[in-house]
Order: structure tokens, then C-alpha cells, then sequence
């Protein structure tokens, strides 16, 4: 048995035809045989229509899924994978997991023999189906290519599925889709109708409709009573706010009510210098969640998974008081403390408690002691707001005054992309609320170091400038991501291309919106023509630091072989292997030089800052 090529082509045609117009931006392909109808067809589109699908190529399976995780984390729109059988499949396996904990949508297209060759020793050939079991929202098997009209409607519902169940926005997951090709591999991409064959009639500029929820007045007014009479703030944990119209309802409320917020790195909210914005929480709190007098809460409104300040978490087991959880999904309350979920937006409850306030449809004003509780946050927060800045003080061996000058320093508009471990510690530290409009982003799902250069490059691709904030080992787990600056190169010049293009084409043709694509001018990204830069902050211990401040800690010599690690790398000479701009910086002074001469660099560059591996519990003690 063989494929037809004609076939073959009009069935992936219409399939990525409809992934595009169904909102998908971003392909990301693995070189291989096996896969090669789906890498081609997908090109194609690439190179036909540059503003309907741009195609990445990145030869390692496991960094080109954490590419696309962060492709989709920060565009909010699914993006898609391709691959060949065997092996590759399971190298996305740890992206998938990613998106799967942090509800990022992804598109996963797997290339795989045919079924008579399953089973049989075939090389490359291994059961592909369900390859990721219930860690992706919906698994399809497609069928042999075909090119009748059923086949070919069946490609675009297919299509259209994948779409829908892959979700948007910070509520996604990922899906997988086993395409199974039987040779000649390569499809015929001259065939008539190519990416027109049964497509249907644009009958609305949107392919998919969101609808808000809205709280029913009883229900508002049952939630509103929770908090007469009780000491109430909220945890803004991450997601919390995917941009300034729901943090302008989250603020909105919390004024009204007079909540402090408890506000995540992550959560979208320290892009506000709100004085109910509390960003010092976890220098506030004491050692197991303890609170100073007159601090501690009777009511927690949960908006997202738990913070990333583990005092916080803490405070709750200690604590008690009236969980609130907040989440269109899940509960994620590990602590098994949920006492009443509200199964929406954090935006949504927000806008409606706001509203039903200012409209008067419920019977609440904060009280007197409510108003007492938020005035000693806000004043615990601005004593130890003095606290923290006095890192300014110190001028090298503390990541701390590293990152502060990052968040500092950090363009307005722009991405600053957090490493786990100390990173996100840092940053949840030395990130002090203020106006300037920051994106932060980090792999919060499960907490790794996997993949995080990719990721973060995959998310500058929506941004101007983006700086990685990263430790040694997790820049070394995924080193081979500079790898991708050929390929960054590659996508300037096809920029420069496209930007040529459009500025021959007439405004009419260049302001046409497609089906289900949201204009990245939305989000104030890259340009047309533009290309990013991703300055990497490399925060040299030299070693898992982290470990100095966990109960692994000893003077036994388990403790350098299995924990600390100390891996003596030279990454001037790793990123010169890459062509990758580098700077070394050990002092504050000369940090500010190095990373402002690096901004604006197209592509990577890579500033190393050198700090000790021990002492690190002490350099943070101050501080905490």
C-alpha cells in the first residue's frame, strides 16, 4: 500500500489551513523522516502566508516543546508541535506535563508509521497511541491521508477540535494528534486548492465566542456576607491578571472592600503601585506563616494556585481562616482547606463583586475593623518595603541587588522570564511593586528547571525585550537552547521579508484581521519586521544554592555530591560556541553597564554574574 502525494497534501492543507484559522499562530517543528508530510505542508503555509503561520525549527524534541510552551504562555493562543515517531515523541513529554500543570495550550502533532507496519519490528516504531495518557485534555489518532470531501471536512473538525480542547489564555492544556503516513512521505504541495479544499465560509471574524460570567445577585450577596465582620485579604497567586482591564477589576474591588493583595510575582498586580497591592507578604511573615499582632486573617480569597512564598502557605495550615477559592477549573488546595469555590475568572468574581458595590445590590461596606486590618498591611508592607531596598546598598556577592537591578532596569513593556529555585525567589523578594508595565512569567507548573531557556525563548517571540533571570544549573540543564540563534537569525531575515511585503501592500489588505487571530499590537509585542532581543542574567553559584537554605543541608560530604553539585562550567566559552554575545559583571556598577549595553541586542546575549555558593541563608536573612 502507498500514499497518494495529492492526497496526502490536500488533507494536511486543509488541516493547517483550519489550525490557522481557528487562531493558531506558531509552528514548531523537529527535523525527521517520519513526519515529514506535516513539517512541509506546515512550511508551506509558513512561506505562502507569513502572517498567518510562522514556522520555527529547533532539532531537539525536548527544548522545541518548552519553545512552544512559551510561544503559547505568553501569547495566550495554542501553539503547535511537530515530530517524528519513536523517541521523539516521548522527548515533548516533560513540555507536556508543563503545559498540562500549567494550563498553557499546546497543539502536539506526532508523525507515526501506519498500521501495518505496527507491531512488526518496523524501525522507529513504537505504540504511539495515548502516548501521554491523561496528562493531555484529548487525544485523537487520525486516519490514513485521504482527499475525498469527507476526508477532508473530517481534517478541518479536526482541526477545530484540537483547538477548542487545547483552551486559551491562562486556562489551556495540551492535546495530541498521531498522524500515521505510509510512503512516498512527501506531499505533493503543488496540488489545486491546497489550503483551500473544503473550507468553509468565513461567517464571523471570531471562530470562537468567549462569554463572561457574572455572579447572580443571591450569589453575590452570599459571598459579600462572608466577609462582614471578619478580617479579609486575598492571595493573587499566579494568573491572577492577564493584563490591565482585569487587574483594573481586581484593584477596583479590593478598594471597595479595602482587601489587601497578597500579590504573586506572577500575578499581573505589581505592575500597580496600589498601596493595597501588598508585594513584601513574604518578608512581612514570619518563620511557619507566623503574622505580627493584627495581621492575621479570618477570611483568604485564593485567586490561582497558592503563591509562590511558602510562608504564605503556611499561614493558611496555620491560620484556618474561611478559604475562598477562586478558579474556573480546580480547586489546587493541597492544604485541603477550601471552604467555599467559586468556579469563575478571579476577573469575573472581581467585576461582579465590584459592581454589585457600586450599584448597591448587596448589603456590605467594610467595616471598621476591615479597614483597620488593610491600614496594617499596608503599613507591615511599607516597613519592610525600607527593608528590601536596602539591597541597594550592597554592590556584589548578593543575587538580591542582582535582580533588583533587573527589575529596575527592565524596559517598560517588556518580558522578565524567572528560572525556579533561588530565581523566582529573588525576584519575589526584590520585585517591588511600581507603575512601570512588566510581564512576568516563570514554569510554575511543576516547578522545575527543565526546559526554562527554551521557554523563555519561545515567550520573547511576543516581546521587544525579554531578560531571563536564571541560576547555573538550570542554564546548564537546557544549554543547548542557545542553540537557537541561528535559528532567531534566520527568523530576522524572514521578518525583514515579511515587513517588506507589507509595506508594498495596500493599508486595507495589511489591516485585514483573519478568522479567530487576535492583532499582536493588543499586547504592544514585536513589531512587524522586528526582532527580539533575550538578554539571559546568569546568577553563577555555581551549584544548586538552594539547597544551603533546606533541611539537606550538612557538613557531610553527601551534601556537595548530591546536592550542591558544582559543576565548574565556562560560559563565556559555551556562548561563544553559539555566537552568542557575552559579558561577565561581579559588581552592581559594572552589572548596569553590561546588561544596558545588552539590551536592544537582536537575539541572545548572555551576562554572567558571579556569586558565592555557600552562605546563602545568611545573605537573605536581612531580607526575610
Amino acid at each position: 500500500m502507498t500514499a497518494d502525494p495529492r492526497a496526502t497534501a490536500l488533507f494536511l492543507g486543509a488541516f493547517f489551513d483550519e489550525l490557522a484559522r481557528w487562531g493558531v499562530r506558531d509552528v514548531v517543528v523537529s527535523p525527521g523522516s517520519r513526519s515529514t508530510p506535516l513539517s512541509m505542508t506546515a512550511f508551506e503555509l509558513s512561506r505562502r502566508a507569513p502572517e498567518r503561520m510562522r514556522l520555527f525549527v529547533d532539532v531537539d524534541e525536548r527544548g522545541a516543546a518548552f519553545f512552544a510552551l512559551g510561544l503559547a504562555k505568553a501569547s495566550g493562543r495554542p501553539a503547535a508541535l511537530v515530530c517524528t515517531s519513536g523517541s521523539a515523541v516521548a522527548n515533548y513529554y516533560p513540555a507536556v506535563m508543563e503545559a498540562e500543570s500549567s494550563r498553557v495550550p499546546l497543539v502536539v502533532l506526532t508523525g507515526d508509521r501506519p498500521p501495518r507496519l505496527q507491531g512488526l519490528g518496523a524501525p522507529q516504531t513504537c505504540d504511539q497511541l495515548n502516548a501521554y495518557g491523561n496528562h493531555v485534555r484529548a487525544f485523537r489518532q487520525m486516519p490514513l491521508p485521504s482527499g475525498d470531501d469527507a476526508a477532508l471536512a473530517f481534517a478541518r473538525q479536526a482541526a477545530r477540535e484540537a483547538v477548542i480542547a487545547a483552551g486559551e489564555g491562562c486556562f489551556g492544556g495540551p492535546v495530541h494528534l498521531n498522524f500515521p503516513f505510509d510512503e512516498p512521505l512527501k506531499p505533493d504541495l503543488g496540488v489545486e486548492g491546497l489550503f483551500g479544499s473544503a473550507r468553509r465560509a468565513d461567517v464571523s471574524r471570531e471562530t470562537s465566542v468567549p462569554v463572561a460570567r457574572q455572579l447572580a445577585p443571591a450569589s453575590a450577596e452570599r459571598l459579600a456576607a462572608l466577609f462582614a465582620g471578619k478580617r479579609a485579604l486575598v492571595y493573587a497567586g499566579e494568573g491572577t491578571c492577564t493584563g490591565e482591564l482585569e487587574a483594573g477589576k481586581v484593584l477596583n474591588w479590593a478598594r471597595a472592600f479595602r482587601l489587601p493583595l497578597l500579590a504573586d510575582p506572577l500575578s499581573g498586580l505589581r505592575s500597580s503601585d496600589d498601596p493595597l497591592v501588598i508585594d513584601n507578604y513574604d518578608s512581612v511573615l514570619g518563620p511557619g506563616g507566623t503574622v505580627p499582632d493584627g495581621l492575621a486573617p479570618e477570611v483568604v480569597v485564593r485567586f490561582g494556585r497558592y503563591p509562590v512564598s511558602k510562608k504564605a502557605t503556611q499561614l493558611v495550615v496555620a491560620a484556618r481562616p474561611v478559604q475562598i477559592v477562586v478558579d474556573p477549573l480546580e480547586t489546587r488546595d493541597f492544604n485541603a482547606a477550601t471552604d467555599v469555590f467559586v468556579r469563575c475568572r478571579p476577573s469575573e468574581l472581581a467585576g461582579s463583586l465590584g459592581f454589585a458595590y457600586d450599584v448597591r445590590t448587596i448589603d456590605y461596606d467594610p467595616d471598621d475593623v476591615q479597614r483597620a486590618f488593610a491600614r496594617a498591611w499596608i503599613h507591615a508592607n511599607d516597613a519592610a518595603r525600607k527593608r528590601i531596598a536596602s539591597v541597594d546598598d550592597a554592590e556584589a556577592g548578593f543575587e538580591g541587588a542582582f535582580a533588583r537591578r533587573v527589575v529596575e532596569l527592565a524596559p517598560e513593556g517588556s518580558c522578565l522570564f524567572s528560572a525556579n529555585s533561588m530565581s523566582v525567589r529573588a525576584l519575589d523578594t526584590f520585585y517591588l511593586k511600581s507603575a512601570k508595565r512588566l510581564t512576568v512569567l516563570c514554569n510554575r507548573g511543576l516547578n522545575g528547571i527543565d526546559g526554562t531557556v527554551s521557554t523563555a525563548l519561545g515567550a520573547a517571540q511576543h516581546f521587544a525585550q525579554t531578560t531571563l533571570v536564571t541560576g547555573d544549573l538550570t542554564l546548564l540543564h537546557d544549554l543547548n537552547a542557545l542553540a537557537l540563534q541561528r535559528e532567531l537569525r534566520l527568523q530576522r531575515e524572514a521578518a525583514a521579508c515579511v515587513s517588506a511585503s507589507l509595506d508594498a501592500a495596500s493599508s486595507e489588505a495589511a489591516g485585514a484581521v483573519t478568522p479567530g487571530h487576535a492583532a499582536d499590537a493588543a499586547s504592544g509585542n514585536v513589531a512587524p519586521g522586528a526582532v527580539p532581543s533575550i538578554v539571559i542574567v546568569l546568577l553563577n553559584n555555581n551549584g544548586g544554592g538552594i539547597f544551603d537554605m533546606l533541611p539537606q543541608k550538612s557538613e557531610d560530604p553527601y551534601f556537595e555530591r548530591l546536592f550542591l553539585t558544582p559543576q565548574d562550567v565556562d560560559f563565556r566559552a559555551a556562548a561563544q560556541a553559539f555566537g552568542v554575545p557575552y559579558r561577565r559583571a561581579d559588581t552592581v556598577p559594572a552589572f548596569d553597564e553590561a546588561y544596558r549595553a545588552l539590551l536592544g541586542t537582536p537575539g541572545i546575549s548572555l551576562v554572567e554574574v558571579r556569586v558565592p555558593l555557600s552562605g546563602l541563608k545568611d545573605r537573605y536573612a536581612p531580607y526575610w
